[in-house]
């Protein structure tokens, strides 16, 4: 019979339970698999980001021997923002392991093992959607809470900026002027290339779009859409892939996605009417700031995505709590590059 001291081994410890979620495998969000999102682990609750508003000028002409002209000088605004906190927890009561026994070749404590990298994997899963969650909302400019409404950070009135307005696709438009389509999609490119501001590089970088259900249907089935691959060697793809559920399809150079989000349609959605434009490629677009954890092992040590570790019953030695954390901050750094578009 299993006793509850055997969490009081190696393989329980903080360390070795936070570096066995680290090679446990999970399904990632779309976004996470993008890598659009640079990595910064710091070793403070707090990232410094600055701000630059670096613009060309033309240089006037001066005469021979001449003072050259002075560049304007440049000061950058430097905001601290401070990272957020998730943590899940699952128990783990001595009545769940008390009836294990050793069989074949595994011994109680792998026994015990399996169990809680188990249930910590389900804790892991948990802890990426909402790390999925908070990458759609900045890719939008915005991140909310887990209710949908609490808003954690508006990347657009931290720097100042005014949110761009929505563009109106008129996608259920059954006879749209010829060209409209692309007048719309040219000018979501120019405005993402526009205030790039230096992340943009000619040639890697594109736009992306996250539609949902409804936009996507109806672009995949718009006349200027179908038209470009009619009479085309990519007529066949009209059969396959190109307009298929949570498929893409290419335009105008932007990269149109049909995202899924979770299977309610709410939890994590881009609305099903609706499109978010962002850059991909584009490097220093988006940052995921990474905290260190609260206890002694983690302290001033560069953040991890994600921290476990258990914490034992010490007064009645009955349960064992499994608990998962994590301390990031996704940002938008150039949240004006960030479009959007609904069907009509």
């Amino acid at each position: 019979m299993i006793g509850m001291d055997i969490f009081g081994s190696d393989a329980f410890s903080g360390i070795e339970l936070t570096g066995a979620l680290e090679k446990v495998p999970y399904v990632p969000g779309f976004l996470g698999t993008l890598n659009i999102f640079e990595a910064r682990p710091v070793r403070t609750v707090s990232i410094a980001i600055e701000q630059r508003d670096r613009t060309l000028t033309i240089i006037p002409v001066t005469p021979r021997a001449a003072p050259p002209s002075p560049v304007a000088k440049d000061y950058g605004k430097i905001r601290d923002f401070r990272t957020v906190r998730i943590a899940q927890q699952d128990t783990l009561y001595a009545s769940e392991i008390q009836n294990y026994r050793a069989y074949g070749d595994l011994s109680e404590l792998a026994q015990v093992q399996d169990e809680v990298l188990a249930r910590m994997t389900t804790l892991r899963r948990n802890a990426s959607l909402t790390l999925e969650h908070m990458r759609l909302g900045a890719v939008q400019g915005i991140l909310y809470d887990s209710d949908g409404t609490t808003v954690l950070r508006n990347w657009f009135t931290e720097f100042g900026i005014t949110q761009p307005a929505e563009v109106d696709f008129d996608l259920d438009n059954g006879t749209p002027a010829s060209g409209a389509l692309r007048i719309k999609v040219n000018a979501i490119v120019r405005a993402v290339q526009r205030a790039a501001s230096g992340t943009w590089i000619d040639g890697r970088s594109y736009v992306m779009g996250l539609c949902g259900d409804t936009f996507f249907d109806q672009l995949a089935a718009h006349t200027e859409i179908r038209s470009t691959y009619l009479n085309q060697q990519e007529a066949s793809q009209l059969r396959g892939p190109v307009g298929m559920p949570y498929q893409s399809l290419q335009f105008g150079g932007i990269n149109f996605v049909n995202y899924r989000g979770t299977d309610d349609g709410t939890t994590i959605s881009v609305g099903a009417t609706k499109c978010k434009f962002f850059p991909v490629d584009a490097p220093g677009a988006f940052i995921l700031a990474l905290s260190p954890g609260e206890s002694f092992e983690w302290v001033n040590t560069p953040g991890k995505e994600i921290y476990a570790l258990q914490v034992p019953d010490r007064d009645r030695n009955q349960w064992v709590s499994l608990e998962v954390y994590s301390y990031p901050l996704p940002i938008a750094t150039r949240p004006e590059m960030l479009q959007s578009a609904r069907n009509t």
